[in-house]
């Protein structure tokens, strides 16, 4: 079956685009809450669509809702048009020439929000009518659906039309504070099987984490005293004195945490990455510049120089 949606013949785009928001997510609650609308809302685009299309696309199950037939068929034309509508507004927002307006940046939780925020600063003083929104998601939101304009990202991107520039390099340390340490050998960790020493590590074991794998492989006799995603939370962990952790040096800098002698971690690169197509939009390139500047003067606070 092949169904065609135009726009203009009584088809609402709000109706559609709740509609792909629904198939992609599976609950009307979740669909919701990516739309920025309450689920009521999206309940009666869901039937409006429908009605207009005279056909089911959409059946509730015990899992969430599951694509029709006809809903499939329905998929593909409506992400066509979601992929031209998208292709237009960076268009027209690559020809916008003021240096006013928002920039939404992202970037992963709890990173390097200090730094961030001298960039801000400068900009702020520099042009004070660009207002950056930032998200901090340990999420890969997308640039090309228009979910953010840049971000800062601690892998190469991966995709044809973004553009990404390495405006840095992360390096880790293995931390512990004093009064933990007062209570162990201090060099055993490094040289050891980490026996008597307990772990703070992360709930993620693919792979995601690899200067924190190296760490739970240096001592695999180690206790582990807590699993946290949140970076935030492993800091606060190693400064009660709950285990030893693995930090970038620009977070441990300004604790009273010990740094442990240890074999060279996995480093990360820090690349900020944009749409090509708002590649010569100005207020995107002055925030993009204004957080590069700051990130390479900072660049011996991440590789542990200072």
């Amino acid at each position: 079956m092949v169904m065609r949606f135009r726009m203009g013949v009584g088809v609402d785009w709000d109706d559609l685009r709740s509609f792909l928001a629904i198939a992609r997510e599976g609950t009307l609650s979740a669909a919701a809450r990516r739309l920025g609308v309450q689920q009521s809302t999206m309940g009666r685009r869901l039937a409006a669509l429908e009605a207009k299309a005279g056909v089911r696309l959409l059946e509730r199950t015990p899992h969430g809702f599951r694509l029709t037939s006809a809903g499939e068929a329905a998929r593909t034309e409506v992400e066509r048009m979601e992929d031209a509508a998208q292709a237009a507004e960076r268009a027209v927002s690559g020809r916008d020439a003021r240096l006013e307006g928002i920039v939404r940046l992202t970037t992963v939780s709890d990173f390097a929000s200090g730094i961030l925020m001298q960039a801000l600063a400068d900009l702020a003083q520099r042009y004070p009518g660009i207002l950056v929104e930032l998200i901090t998601d340990d999420r890969t939101l997308s640039l090309a659906a228009r979910e953010a304009d840049l971000a800062i990202r601690l892998a190469r991107p991966k995709g044809q039309l973004l553009l990404g520039r390495r405006i840095g390099e992360v390096s880790f340390g293995i931390y512990a504070s004093a009064a933990y340490l007062a209570e162990r050998d201090a060099q055993a960790l490094p040289g050891g099987d980490g026996v008597g020493h307990r772990l703070i590590l992360t709930r993620d074991e693919n792979g995601s984490y690899p200067e924190i794998d190296a760490l739970a492989a240096m001592a695999p006799r180690a206790e582990v005293a807590l699993r946290t995603d949140s970076r935030a939370s492993q800091l606060a962990a190693a400064l009660a004195g709950l285990g030893v952790v693995v930090l970038g040096h620009h977070v441990a800098v300004d604790t009273d945490l010990v740094r442990l002698d240890a074999p060279p971690l996995p480093a990360r690169e820090i690349w900020l990455v944009q749409h090509e197509d708002t590649r010569n939009v100005p207020r995107i390139r002055a925030v993009a510049e204004a957080l590069a500047n700051r990130m390479r003067a900072a660049a011996p606070l991440f590789l542990g120089q200072e």
